[in-house]
């Protein structure tokens, strides 16, 4: 059993290896308040985030908590909830551990590993697919040499070339071949940037959610009426934090934060009672309690903000949840099926299929944005609050199945699948 000392030893482990709190929490996708929480022994820890923290600090899980036969039992049910065409006899877990705690081990040190090796693939799949940095250094070193062959194909003609124009092929030649070389070292570097980030100072809607993420996601300013300082953030990203922002200080005066916190205290935690309780719209709600103080609530909230084509245009992340921020999603998700029937409040219990079977309960609701002139087509957008399911607690309704993004769902036989998957049952 863990005892309450579990938070200390992760922030032990965690100087041990040098990192710092930031970059441990972005690597197990929770804020840094809410590790900061965690490692002052102020918030429980799960089973499924004590094992990603342990992964993250290359350590065995039953180093941070007591228990180890305890840490095995959770850690083989998770295995035994992401295996593909196995039945495992999850009856007999506790005398499975308790006989063989060596095999018990590799089992979940196996799991463990794909579980890291299915999240590679997926960050490696959507970022080759995706980012921009890339896409441009493919393109510089495409161009280029398509320009060094037209030149030695001119050159490699038969008969005689004008001294002149010889050089000056020659001298094209050599400063293709430079600029070749040039883009080819900028291309390995940045494949091999070993944390799978990459410098995202291009990509303004990385820098806003980095930005957030710094903050915990909640801005005392906003709360008093003022605007936080955004000087660090270039002017594209600048004028998107600026908006959001400004959606923040709107929810704030719509919804005053003590009266709001009350609210809460009262056991009023349905997000439509609240938005009726505080004659707001769903939408405002979603969003004010995904950006409430950390812990706050007694769940870490997730927030999932797309526009009519599912791209994403704010991600918050809740640990166990995964999106991809670039790319083709997972079409069941309640934030796209909003789209499919505006203004029409939506609550689910999804299990997110892959490297995990983690649930949450969903909230989503689409609307459109006021209207700027009389007679234009309205422009919609999908808010999604993603609350992860504590143990025991009984779905409202049927559970639906959800992927990350086809290629790497093992669901068989959905209706919505756009491509095969490239996980197979011995993955």
């Amino acid at each position: 059993m863990r005892d309450t000392l579990t938070g200390s030893r992760i922030r032990e482990r965690r100087q041990i290896a040098g990192l710092r709190q930031a970059e441990l929490a972005r690597q197990v996708g929770i804020s840094a308040s809410y590790l900061n929480l965690i490692e002052h022994n102020r918030r429980r820890i799960g089973g499924k985030l004590l094992v990603d923290i342990a992964a993250a600090l290359s350590v065995e899980p039953s180093l941070l908590t007591q228990g180890v036969e305890a840490t095995l039992i959770a850690a083989l049910r998770e295995a035994a909830a992401d295996s593909v065409g196995q039945q495992a006899e999850l009856d007999g877990l506790e005398e499975f551990a308790g006989r063989f705690p060596g095999w018990s081990g590799v089992l979940a040190q196996m799991h463990r590993r794909v579980v890291s090796l299915e999240r590679t693939v997926e960050t490696l799949s959507d970022r080759l697919t995706h980012d921009p940095h890339l896409a441009a250094s493919m393109h510089e070193v495409l161009s280029t040499a398509a320009a060094i062959r037209s030149t030695a194909a001119i050159l490699a003609e038969p008969g005689e070339i004008d001294a002149e124009w010889r050089n000056r092929f020659h001298r094209n030649l050599h400063q293709d071949a430079e600029r070749l070389a040039e883009s080819s070292k900028a291309l390995v570097a940045f494949l091999d940037d070993s944390d799978g980030q990459g410098d995202r100072r291009g990509v303004p809607l990385d820098v806003v959610e980095a930005f957030f993420a710094e903050h915990g996601f909640h801005f005392p300013e906003v709360e008093a009426g003022s605007a936080p300082a955004l000087d660090a953030l270039d002017s594209a990203a600048r004028s998107i934090a600026g908006d959001v922002l400004k959606a923040c200080a709107s929810d704030a005066q719509a919804l005053p934060l003590q009266p709001f916190l009350a609210a809460l205290d009262d056991g009023e935690a349905d997000p439509l009672a609240l938005a009726i309780r505080f004659s707001t719209n769903l939408a405002t709600v979603l969003r004010r309690l995904a950006f409430l103080p950390e812990g706050t609530l007694s769940r870490p909230a997730g927030l999932v903000i797309c526009d009519a084509s599912g791209s994403v245009l704010f991600y918050k992340p809740t640990p166990g949840f995964a999106l991809p921020r670039y790319g083709e999603a997972c079409p069941l998700w309640p934030v796209y099926t909003a789209l499919n029937r505006p203004l029409v409040p939506i609550r689910k219990r999804v299990v997110q299929l892959g490297r995990s079977a983690a649930e949450f309960d969903c909230y989503a609701i689409a609307s459109p944005l006021p209207a700027q002139t009389f007679g234009a087509d309205p422009v919609y957008r999908s808010v999604m609050l993603v609350l992860p399911v504590g143990d025991g607690a009984q779905p409202p309704e049927p559970v639906t199945q959800a992927g990350t993004s086809c290629r790497v769902c093992p669901k068989r036989d959905c209706a919505a699948r756009r491509e095969p998957s490239i996980l197979s049952e011995g993955f």
